[in-house]
Protein backbone atom coordinates (compact mmCIF):
# COMPACT_ATOMS: atom_id res chain seq x y z
CA UNK A 1 0.00 0.00 0.00
CA UNK A 2 1.19 3.11 -1.02
CA UNK A 3 2.39 5.32 1.95
CA UNK A 4 0.66 9.06 2.87
CA UNK A 5 3.19 12.04 1.65
CA UNK A 6 3.74 14.31 4.40
CA UNK A 7 6.03 17.26 4.73
CA UNK A 8 7.98 19.12 7.18
CA UNK A 9 8.80 22.70 7.01
CA UNK A 10 11.20 25.14 8.73
CA UNK A 11 13.31 28.06 7.20
CA UNK A 12 15.24 28.33 10.59
CA UNK A 13 16.87 24.77 11.71
CA UNK A 14 19.64 23.43 11.27
CA UNK A 15 19.97 20.01 8.46
CA UNK A 16 20.85 17.86 12.03
CA UNK A 17 18.40 19.19 13.95
CA UNK A 18 17.80 16.26 16.74
CA UNK A 19 13.97 17.22 17.46
CA UNK A 20 12.85 17.98 13.73
CA UNK A 21 15.12 15.40 12.06
CA UNK A 22 16.32 12.59 14.14
CA UNK A 23 13.22 12.28 16.09
CA UNK A 24 10.24 13.45 14.65
CA UNK A 25 10.72 12.75 10.68
CA UNK A 26 12.17 9.38 11.36
CA UNK A 27 9.37 8.17 13.32
CA UNK A 28 7.36 9.09 10.65
CA UNK A 29 9.44 7.55 8.16
CA UNK A 30 8.10 3.91 9.50
CA UNK A 31 4.09 5.08 8.17
CA UNK A 32 4.77 7.70 5.87
CA UNK A 33 6.31 9.13 2.89
CA UNK A 34 8.74 11.66 4.65
CA UNK A 35 10.31 15.12 3.05
CA UNK A 36 11.95 17.75 4.75
CA UNK A 37 12.35 21.34 3.88
CA UNK A 38 15.04 22.34 5.74
CA UNK A 39 18.01 25.06 5.29
CA UNK A 40 21.24 23.36 3.73
CA UNK A 41 20.06 19.55 4.40
CA UNK A 42 22.16 17.08 4.56
CA UNK A 43 20.81 13.49 3.27
CA UNK A 44 23.41 11.35 4.83
CA UNK A 45 21.96 12.33 7.99
CA UNK A 46 18.66 10.25 7.61
CA UNK A 47 18.53 8.35 4.15
CA UNK A 48 14.71 7.27 4.81
CA UNK A 49 13.90 11.25 4.92
CA UNK A 50 13.11 13.01 1.34
CA UNK A 51 15.34 16.14 2.18
CA UNK A 52 14.43 19.37 -0.19
CA UNK A 53 18.20 21.85 0.80
CA UNK A 54 16.75 25.75 1.18
CA UNK A 55 18.64 28.90 1.79
CA UNK A 56 19.36 30.19 4.87
CA UNK A 57 19.17 33.62 6.38
CA UNK A 58 20.05 34.92 10.17
CA UNK A 59 16.32 37.59 9.09
CA UNK A 60 13.00 36.99 8.81
CA UNK A 61 12.21 39.44 6.42
CA UNK A 62 14.38 37.42 3.55
CA UNK A 63 13.05 34.11 4.92
CA UNK A 64 9.55 35.82 4.04
CA UNK A 65 10.21 36.92 1.10
CA UNK A 66 12.62 34.59 -0.54
CA UNK A 67 12.75 31.14 1.14
CA UNK A 68 8.55 30.85 1.70
CA UNK A 69 7.67 31.61 -1.80
CA UNK A 70 10.74 29.11 -3.08
CA UNK A 71 9.36 26.69 -0.81
CA UNK A 72 5.87 26.46 -1.98
CA UNK A 73 6.96 26.60 -5.77
CA UNK A 74 9.21 23.41 -5.35
CA UNK A 75 6.70 21.50 -3.06
CA UNK A 76 3.17 22.26 -3.93
CA UNK A 77 3.29 19.79 -6.75
CA UNK A 78 4.28 17.06 -4.17
CA UNK A 79 0.70 17.01 -2.82
CA UNK A 80 1.13 16.37 0.55
CA UNK A 81 -1.58 14.89 2.82
CA UNK A 82 -0.08 16.97 6.27
CA UNK A 83 2.34 19.91 6.09
CA UNK A 84 4.02 20.29 9.62
CA UNK A 85 5.38 24.31 9.86
CA UNK A 86 8.29 24.74 12.46
CA UNK A 87 8.25 28.37 11.91
CA UNK A 88 5.56 31.09 12.12
CA UNK A 89 6.54 32.93 9.11
CA UNK A 90 5.84 30.13 7.07
CA UNK A 91 2.04 30.32 8.26
CA UNK A 92 0.64 32.28 5.76
CA UNK A 93 2.12 30.36 3.38
CA UNK A 94 0.68 27.14 4.47
CA UNK A 95 -2.89 27.99 3.31
CA UNK A 96 -1.37 27.26 -0.30
CA UNK A 97 -0.96 23.98 0.95
CA UNK A 98 -4.27 23.95 2.82
CA UNK A 99 -6.41 24.87 -0.34
CA UNK A 100 -5.17 21.89 -2.26
CA UNK A 101 -6.53 20.20 0.78
CA UNK A 102 -3.63 19.11 2.86
CA UNK A 103 -3.80 18.82 6.63
CA UNK A 104 -1.73 21.85 8.44
CA UNK A 105 0.37 21.43 11.75
CA UNK A 106 2.09 24.38 13.68
CA UNK A 107 4.18 23.43 15.99
CA UNK A 108 5.16 25.82 18.94
CA UNK A 109 8.39 25.16 20.02
CA UNK A 110 9.05 28.30 21.64
CA UNK A 111 6.53 30.62 23.67
CA UNK A 112 7.12 33.92 21.63
CA UNK A 113 4.53 36.05 23.16
CA UNK A 114 6.59 35.94 26.74
CA UNK A 115 10.31 35.57 24.71
CA UNK A 116 9.79 38.20 21.72
CA UNK A 117 11.05 41.08 24.26
CA UNK A 118 14.49 38.88 24.85
CA UNK A 119 15.13 39.04 21.13
CA UNK A 120 17.77 41.15 19.61
CA UNK A 121 17.54 40.20 15.77
CA UNK A 122 14.54 39.40 13.88
CA UNK A 123 12.09 41.68 16.62
CA UNK A 124 10.04 44.63 15.78
CA UNK A 125 6.44 46.45 15.88
CA UNK A 126 5.77 44.90 12.66
CA UNK A 127 6.79 41.68 12.80
CA UNK A 128 5.24 41.73 16.29
CA UNK A 129 2.18 42.30 15.45
CA UNK A 130 2.27 39.92 11.81
CA UNK A 131 3.22 37.44 14.31
CA UNK A 132 0.78 37.98 16.68
CA UNK A 133 -2.29 37.69 13.67
CA UNK A 134 -0.88 34.87 11.93
CA UNK A 135 -0.11 33.29 15.36
CA UNK A 136 -4.31 33.84 15.90
CA UNK A 137 -5.43 32.64 12.84
CA UNK A 138 -3.31 29.00 13.19
CA UNK A 139 -5.48 28.92 16.13
CA UNK A 140 -8.36 28.78 14.55
CA UNK A 141 -7.54 27.02 11.44
CA UNK A 142 -4.29 24.38 11.79
CA UNK A 143 -4.00 21.24 14.58
CA UNK A 144 -0.94 22.44 16.82
CA UNK A 145 1.71 20.46 18.46
CA UNK A 146 3.55 22.04 21.85
CA UNK A 147 6.53 21.06 23.24
CA UNK A 148 5.81 22.45 26.45
CA UNK A 149 2.19 21.83 28.89
CA UNK A 150 2.77 25.34 30.37
CA UNK A 151 1.93 26.85 26.92
CA UNK A 152 -1.70 25.71 26.95
CA UNK A 153 -2.04 29.06 29.98
CA UNK A 154 -0.98 30.91 26.36
CA UNK A 155 -2.76 29.26 23.29
CA UNK A 156 -6.31 29.25 24.83
CA UNK A 157 -9.34 28.53 22.40
CA UNK A 158 -8.20 26.57 20.04
CA UNK A 159 -10.62 25.32 17.54
CA UNK A 160 -8.33 22.06 16.41
CA UNK A 161 -7.32 19.00 18.30
CA UNK A 162 -3.70 19.43 19.59
CA UNK A 163 -1.40 17.75 21.10
CA UNK A 164 1.78 18.15 23.88
CA UNK A 165 5.12 16.48 22.62
CA UNK A 166 8.08 16.51 24.60
CA UNK A 167 11.19 17.05 23.40
CA UNK A 168 12.56 13.82 25.58
CA UNK A 169 15.64 12.20 24.24
CA UNK A 170 16.76 9.51 21.61
CA UNK A 171 17.90 6.60 23.38
CA UNK A 172 19.14 4.65 20.88
CA UNK A 173 21.16 7.84 19.57
CA UNK A 174 22.67 9.27 22.44
CA UNK A 175 23.41 5.27 23.64
CA UNK A 176 26.45 5.54 21.65
CA UNK A 177 27.83 8.53 23.59
CA UNK A 178 27.62 7.23 27.01
CA UNK A 179 30.63 6.02 28.98
CA UNK A 180 31.09 4.84 32.17
CA UNK A 181 31.40 7.92 34.45
CA UNK A 182 34.91 8.52 35.02
CA UNK A 183 35.64 12.38 35.71
CA UNK A 184 39.40 14.00 36.27
CA UNK A 185 39.55 14.69 39.65
CA UNK A 186 42.64 16.71 39.57
CA UNK A 187 41.97 18.57 36.11
CA UNK A 188 38.22 18.43 36.10
CA UNK A 189 35.79 19.00 32.88
CA UNK A 190 32.53 20.48 32.64
CA UNK A 191 29.42 19.97 30.07
CA UNK A 192 27.43 22.36 28.19
CA UNK A 193 25.26 22.89 24.98
CA UNK A 194 22.98 24.93 24.44
CA UNK A 195 22.84 28.86 23.59
CA UNK A 196 25.05 31.00 25.56
CA UNK A 197 23.68 33.70 27.03
CA UNK A 198 22.79 35.66 29.50
CA UNK A 199 19.42 35.27 30.49
CA UNK A 200 20.75 31.56 29.94
CA UNK A 201 23.03 32.52 33.55
CA UNK A 202 26.54 32.56 31.72
CA UNK A 203 27.47 35.72 33.64
CA UNK A 204 26.75 33.35 36.81
CA UNK A 205 28.66 30.96 35.18
CA UNK A 206 31.50 32.13 34.38
CA UNK A 207 31.54 33.86 37.85
CA UNK A 208 31.32 30.48 39.44
CA UNK A 209 34.29 29.04 37.26
CA UNK A 210 36.33 31.85 38.58
CA UNK A 211 35.84 30.66 42.27
CA UNK A 212 36.07 27.41 41.31
CA UNK A 213 39.82 27.74 39.29
CA UNK A 214 41.40 29.15 42.79
CA UNK A 215 41.49 25.07 43.69
CA UNK A 216 41.44 23.45 40.58
CA UNK A 217 43.09 25.93 38.19
CA UNK A 218 43.51 23.65 34.75
CA UNK A 219 39.55 22.79 34.93
CA UNK A 220 38.15 22.65 31.45
CA UNK A 221 34.21 24.01 30.37
CA UNK A 222 33.24 22.53 27.11
CA UNK A 223 30.81 25.13 25.84
CA UNK A 224 28.57 23.89 22.32
CA UNK A 225 26.37 26.48 21.33
CA UNK A 226 26.05 29.94 19.90
CA UNK A 227 26.85 33.25 21.49
CA UNK A 228 24.22 35.54 22.22
CA UNK A 229 26.65 38.22 23.42
CA UNK A 230 29.13 39.71 21.64
CA UNK A 231 33.49 39.70 22.35
CA UNK A 232 32.79 42.79 24.17
CA UNK A 233 30.44 41.56 26.62
CA UNK A 234 32.71 38.77 27.25
CA UNK A 235 36.28 40.97 28.10
CA UNK A 236 33.79 43.35 30.48
CA UNK A 237 32.27 40.08 31.79
CA UNK A 238 33.46 39.58 35.71
CA UNK A 239 35.52 36.85 36.06
CA UNK A 240 35.88 36.23 32.21
CA UNK A 241 39.73 37.34 32.25
CA UNK A 242 40.53 34.86 35.00
CA UNK A 243 39.09 31.72 33.50
CA UNK A 244 39.19 32.73 29.52
CA UNK A 245 42.29 30.05 29.05
CA UNK A 246 40.09 27.33 30.37
CA UNK A 247 36.36 27.72 28.42
CA UNK A 248 36.46 26.20 25.25
CA UNK A 249 34.08 27.56 23.02
CA UNK A 250 32.37 25.46 20.00
CA UNK A 251 29.60 27.25 18.66
CA UNK A 252 26.41 25.63 17.28
CA UNK A 253 27.84 22.29 16.82
CA UNK A 254 26.29 18.71 15.93
CA UNK A 255 25.33 16.33 19.03
CA UNK A 256 27.32 13.70 17.43
CA UNK A 257 31.04 15.85 17.86
CA UNK A 258 29.78 17.69 21.37
CA UNK A 259 28.67 14.51 23.02
CA UNK A 260 31.81 12.49 22.76
CA UNK A 261 32.98 15.77 25.05
CA UNK A 262 30.54 14.60 27.79
CA UNK A 263 32.87 11.50 28.07
CA UNK A 264 34.74 12.07 31.49
CA UNK A 265 32.86 15.53 32.46
CA UNK A 266 32.33 15.61 36.09
CA UNK A 267 28.51 17.21 35.24
CA UNK A 268 26.42 18.67 32.83
CA UNK A 269 25.23 22.45 33.37
CA UNK A 270 21.74 23.81 32.33
CA UNK A 271 21.55 27.41 34.12
CA UNK A 272 18.53 29.18 33.18
CA UNK A 273 16.88 32.80 34.22
CA UNK A 274 13.11 33.31 35.12
CA UNK A 275 12.63 35.29 31.92
CA UNK A 276 10.14 34.84 28.84
CA UNK A 277 9.17 31.16 28.81
CA UNK A 278 12.27 29.59 30.68
CA UNK A 279 10.55 29.36 34.34
CA UNK A 280 8.02 26.92 32.90
CA UNK A 281 9.95 25.03 30.12
CA UNK A 282 12.06 21.77 30.28
CA UNK A 283 15.51 22.66 28.92
CA UNK A 284 16.06 19.82 26.76
CA UNK A 285 19.88 19.45 27.72
CA UNK A 286 19.28 18.57 31.08
CA UNK A 287 17.42 15.74 30.22
CA UNK A 288 20.15 14.68 27.30
CA UNK A 289 22.92 15.14 30.23
CA UNK A 290 20.79 12.70 32.55
CA UNK A 291 20.41 10.41 29.33
CA UNK A 292 24.59 10.49 29.16
CA UNK A 293 24.63 9.99 32.76
CA UNK A 294 26.15 13.07 33.80
CA UNK A 295 24.96 14.33 37.53
CA UNK A 296 23.47 18.21 36.67
CA UNK A 297 23.39 21.21 37.88
CA UNK A 298 20.28 23.48 36.87
CA UNK A 299 18.33 26.33 38.11
CA UNK A 300 16.16 25.99 40.98
CA UNK A 301 12.32 26.18 39.49
CA UNK A 302 9.82 24.21 40.61
CA UNK A 303 9.60 22.78 37.15
CA UNK A 304 12.99 22.01 37.33
CA UNK A 305 13.14 20.48 40.80
CA UNK A 306 10.32 18.02 40.49
CA UNK A 307 13.08 15.97 38.28
CA UNK A 308 15.82 16.80 39.96
CA UNK A 309 14.89 16.15 43.56
CA UNK A 310 12.60 13.50 42.77
CA UNK A 311 15.27 11.28 41.08
CA UNK A 312 18.44 12.89 43.01
CA UNK A 313 20.34 13.10 40.13
CA UNK A 314 22.06 16.54 40.36
CA UNK A 315 21.21 19.86 42.20
CA UNK A 316 18.68 23.37 41.65
CA UNK A 317 20.63 26.55 42.72
CA UNK A 318 19.74 29.85 42.23
CA UNK A 319 21.00 31.39 38.33
CA UNK A 320 22.18 34.52 40.30
CA UNK A 321 24.11 32.99 42.92
CA UNK A 322 27.64 31.93 41.67
CA UNK A 323 28.76 30.82 45.07
CA UNK A 324 26.16 27.94 44.66
CA UNK A 325 26.88 26.91 41.37
CA UNK A 326 30.53 26.31 42.62
CA UNK A 327 29.88 24.89 45.55
CA UNK A 328 27.73 22.34 43.94
CA UNK A 329 30.52 21.53 41.60
CA UNK A 330 33.23 21.51 43.64
CA UNK A 331 31.03 18.71 46.06
CA UNK A 332 31.16 16.61 42.77
CA UNK A 333 34.65 17.10 41.97
CA UNK A 334 35.11 15.83 45.83
CA UNK A 335 32.37 13.40 45.78
CA UNK A 336 32.80 10.96 42.80
CA UNK A 337 30.78 8.00 44.03
CA UNK A 338 27.87 10.34 45.02
CA UNK A 339 28.31 11.89 41.46
CA UNK A 340 28.51 8.58 39.85
CA UNK A 341 25.14 7.80 41.41
CA UNK A 342 23.45 10.54 40.68
CA UNK A 343 23.94 10.02 37.01
CA UNK A 344 22.95 6.19 37.33
CA UNK A 345 19.61 7.48 38.96
CA UNK A 346 19.38 10.21 35.90
CA UNK A 347 19.70 8.28 33.04
CA UNK A 348 17.63 5.42 34.72
CA UNK A 349 14.96 8.15 34.94
CA UNK A 350 14.80 8.91 31.72
CA UNK A 351 15.03 5.13 30.60
CA UNK A 352 11.79 4.88 32.76
CA UNK A 353 9.95 8.50 32.34
CA UNK A 354 11.46 10.90 29.88
CA UNK A 355 13.12 9.35 26.52
CA UNK A 356 11.30 9.56 23.29
CA UNK A 357 9.40 6.04 22.93
CA UNK A 358 6.28 7.52 24.79
CA UNK A 359 6.49 10.88 22.58
CA UNK A 360 6.72 9.23 19.40
CA UNK A 361 4.02 6.60 19.83
CA UNK A 362 2.12 10.24 20.66
CA UNK A 363 3.37 11.98 17.47
CA UNK A 364 1.86 8.65 15.76
CA UNK A 365 -1.71 8.52 16.75
CA UNK A 366 -1.68 12.45 16.56
CA UNK A 367 -1.03 12.11 12.86
CA UNK A 368 -3.31 9.28 12.81
CA UNK A 369 -6.16 11.37 13.83
CA UNK A 370 -5.95 13.74 11.79
CA UNK A 371 -5.62 12.08 8.63
CA UNK A 372 -9.19 10.12 9.67
CA UNK A 373 -10.99 13.66 10.41
CA UNK A 374 -9.70 14.64 6.95
CA UNK A 375 -11.74 11.40 5.08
Amino acid sequence: MKKARVLHISTAHQPQDPRVVLKQCQTLTELYDVFCAIPHSNPAIAPAIHFISLPYFRRVIWRTLLTCPFIVLRCLWLRPKVVHVYVPEFLPFAYVFHIFGAQIIYEVQENLHKKMHLKTLNNGFLLTKAFQLFDRLARRHFYLIFTEHSYLTTYLSLNKPFCVIYNYPLLSFVESFRKPYQPNTDQPSFFYIGWLSFERAFDTLVCALEQIKALYPAFTMYLFGKRLFTEADLIDLPGFSTVRKNLHFYDYTDQRIAFPYATGATAGLALLKPVGDYEDSYPTKLFEYMALGLPVITSNFPLYRAVVEQHNCGFCVSPYEPAQVAEKLIYLIEHVGEARSMGQRGRQAVEQFYNWTSEANKLINFYEQILREAE
